[in-house]
């Protein structure tokens, strides 16, 4: 064969190859599933629409179908760092996109505009599937600066709004190239995910103050009249705003040949309704109402939005009005009997609740009936009363219901203990179990050692640690062969070896911590013997009841900011208690009293200091992720959160001091070089006690050793589906993503 012919039968070939290639790619694109839209008149496109109130969804075979909206908020933050400064990887979305299609979720709802691979993340999941994970993008308002000038008509505000809707708006349909700005999204947003968006969400919780002063501040604003969205005349100057904004962002959607239904974001606070029982003046202070703001050709439709726990405000738990409907316990569902009087509100529009849930954190802030508290729960709990809630969604005749939330937030602060971490700034950098807002989650965060050491009583793990991440304590003890420490994001991790099996029954096990000049004694735990320095912490194990950590009376934070000395709000007894050492407890609600208050309640607090003894090993009967300690045979083993002894941020080995609190209200921290342990036996039937002084009655605290660490900048976490994660799999499941006529 001659060369010019060899060279043409390659051509050939070649071009062969090349059709064939293109021939089985395009009847594989071809024979992809298609997302069927609906293609209106007018030539716009459509997914979803409100009809009356019910939310709709056009289907694959060509007709509308009511759909129940089951999601999850997801946040744009991963451990160690703060909302704008989005870390998320491609990886991470695809991987979470899986588990919450695999959790029977249909919607993912984000707050703020993410970085453009969210987008692209998300188009790419979608593709070629039949039944797509669709999102609805939140549109963030100006909270700070809202809440700061009480005027939602103030210079710069509306423009700063309408600035971040036409972000969204071009981010989601791919036509964006933002530059970079400290704290914000930003990059070239070149994927269309239009097609993927399932509602437009816009703005954050209203301050009840801020949009009441709006309304007295301009009375006389005029109606406002729209293109696509404008206020009723019934419509408050506030809710002129809203309306303008909802049209601003109908305007510039329309502009791509789209319509979504739109919403803004609600909460219990700025209701419709009328809360009697409600003690806080300001939690019933104002209405911002959404039948005050009517769509105008706008066939994609409007619905409500709320967020609804049950545990905040304080009517769930006190206004007796909402006393009406009980469970199969017997227990008064307030929850669902608010829901009740919510939803008959709105007859002719869709309502969704696109906030509920809660977390699974040691920490506990406010309380709920039937202890659906906020707070408190390990992660079956946590579950069991998340199903709950989505079934009385459900019931109620809502249109969804998007738990709060996806992933822990170790960034989050929760008012019982913000007062307690300090620095401030540092917060995403460890985390503090008994903060209740970091531990929302589906997805665990887990710290750094979750992954390592399970909590069983069996210290046979803690030899595949590395040799420089455990210490050996050197001291004697009388029935101790060995005590190992070591540490990690949210845990001080103690391991004993003792010479005989542990019997609480016969034997309770201390440990006292020192980390600051000063503390208490432990006269009456340590009976005959003397330290040279006071402790701040006392961890007790022994019977289940009796297992805790209990904080220096002069230490003790919730005495000392409620106390005398602070708010005022303690009873005097536990303020005078002559006990050396006092139960570890977390202010749930604050003192309220008229005038200030509708009605007079109560200072309450709960007790966090308790240690649960079980497992964190899965699958086990007695598995618990609010575990604390268990032991085995003659070896104890635990972990201690870092507040509890007294930690403001290990992370920068800052200790909250004893001093006066600034303004009376304000702790102070002060860097400590560690912590030294104090570990003591005491045998129940003969009171002796084996200690680290021996046969001596007194004992020098210098002398022993202190655990220290590094300081940290970077974080170690793992990710772990939640038994919760489980059980609202199964809710999700049992409720039905449409309704079959």
């Amino acid at each position: 064969m001659s060369r010019q012919r060899r060279r043409r039968w390659l051509l050939t070939v070649l071009t062969g190859a090349v059709v064939v290639t293109g021939g089985i790619f395009a009847g594989w694109h071809y024979m992809q599933p298609k997302l069927v839209t609906y293609t209106a008149e007018n030539g716009t496109e459509m997914k979803f629409k409100t009809d009356g109130d019910r939310f709709m969804e056009y289907g694959p075979d060509g007709t509308w179908r009511e759909m129940f909206v089951k999601g999850v908020n997801l946040g744009a933050t991963s451990p160690g760092h703060y909302p704008g400064e989005f870390p998320l990887t491609k990886e991470d979305y695809l991987r979470w996109f899986q588990q919450i299609e695999d959790l029977g979720a249909n919607v993912i709802r984000v707050y703020t505009v993410h970085e453009p691979i969210f987008y692209s993340a998300l188009v790419e999941y979608n593709r070629g599937r039949e039944q797509p994970l669709y999102f609805i993008q939140g549109i963030w308002s100006p909270e700070e600066e809202l809440i700061e000038k009480q005027d939602a008509y103030a210079a710069h505000i509306e423009q700063t709004f309408k600035q971040e809707i036409e972000k969204a708006v071009s981010a989601v349909y791919g036509d964006a190239n933002i530059p970079a700005k400290q704290g914000e999204s930003s990059g070239k947003y070149k994927t269309n995910a239009g097609k993927y968006l399932m509602a437009w969400h816009v703005g954050t919780e209203w301050d009840p103050a801020m949009v009441d002063n709006t309304n007295a501040k301009h009375a006389d604003v005029p109606q406002y009249k729209g293109v696509h969205f404008s206020a009723s005349p019934e419509a408050s100057p506030f809710e002129n705003w809203l309306a303008e904004l909802l049209d601003h962002t109908a305007v510039l959607e329309k502009k791509y040949g789209w319509e979504h239904p739109m919403t803004f974001t609600n909460w219990v606070t700025t209701d419709v309704l009328d809360h009697p029982g409600e003690p806080l003046y300001e939690e019933d202070l104002v209405s911002v109402d959404a039948r005050h703001i009517q769509p105008e050709a706008w066939q994609g439709g409007y619905f409500a939005a709320y967020h609804v726990y049950p545990y905040y405000p304080d009517l769930f738990h006190i206004d007796q009005t909402l006393q009406t409907i009980k469970d199969e316990n017997g227990e008064y569902n307030t929850y669902k009997s608010y829901l009740r009087k919510l939803k008959a509100e709105f007859s002719d529009m869709p309502v969704m609740i696109t906030e509920y849930g809660v977390p699974s954190s040691l920490g506990i802030s406010h309380l709920g009936m039937g202890g659906r508290n906020q707070g408190g729960h390990n992660e079956v709990e946590q579950g069991d009363i998340d199903a709950s809630l989505t079934q009385d969604i459900y019931d109620e005749g809502y249109s969804g219901a998007i738990v709060f939330m996806w992933q822990d937030e170790w960034f989050k602060k929760t008012w019982n203990t913000m007062p307690l971490e300090i620095p401030a700034d540092r917060r995403a950098y460890w985390l503090n179990v008994l903060t209740n807002e970091k531990m929302f989650g589906l997805l665990a965060m887990d710290p750094g050692k979750q992954e390592q050491l399970t909590i069983d009583g069996s210290l046979d793990d803690w030899d595949d640690l590395k040799d420089e991440e455990v210490k050996t304590w050197q001291g004697q003890v009388d029935g101790i062969q060995e005590m190992k420490m070591t540490h990690d994001e949210a845990y001080l991790y103690i391991g004993l070896t003792l010479d005989q099996p542990f019997d609480p029954e016969k034997t309770v096990l201390r440990i006292g911590t020192d980390t600051l000049a000063g503390g208490s004694l432990p006269d009456k735990l340590l009976p005959g013997r003397t330290l040279s320095d006071g402790l701040e912490t006392v961890i007790t194990l022994g019977q289940d009841e009796e297992s805790q950590v209990e904080i220096a009376k002069d230490y003790d934070f919730n005495q000392r900011l409620y106390g005398k000395e602070g708010y005022d709000m303690l009873p005097d007894q536990q303020s005078d208690s002559a006990d050396p050492f006092h139960p570890w407890n977390l202010a749930v609600s604050l003192r309220m009293t008229p005038p200030d208050t509708r009605s007079a309640q109560p200072f309450m607090n709960e007790k966090v200091g308790t240690l649960k003894r079980g497992t964190t090993a899965p699958g086990q009967p007695d598995t618990d992720s609010l575990t604390a300690w268990q032991y085995n045979g003659n070896q104890v083993e635990m972990r201690i959160p870092w507040m509890l002894l007294g930690f403001g941020d290990p992370s920068s080995l800052q200790a909250i001091d004893y001093g006066p609190l600034k303004n009376g209200r304000e702790f102070s921290t002060v860097a400590v070089e560690g912590v030294a342990l104090i570990p003591w036996l005491t045998d129940r039937a003969t009171k002796n006690v084996s200690w680290p002084g021996g046969e001596q009655t007194t004992l020098d605290l210098k002398t022993l050793p202190v655990y220290s660490w590094q300081p940290w900048e970077q974080v170690q976490y793992s990710e772990r589906l939640k038994l919760s994660y489980e059980k609202m799999k199964k809710s999700y499941e049992k409720i039905p993503s449409f309704k079959i006529e």
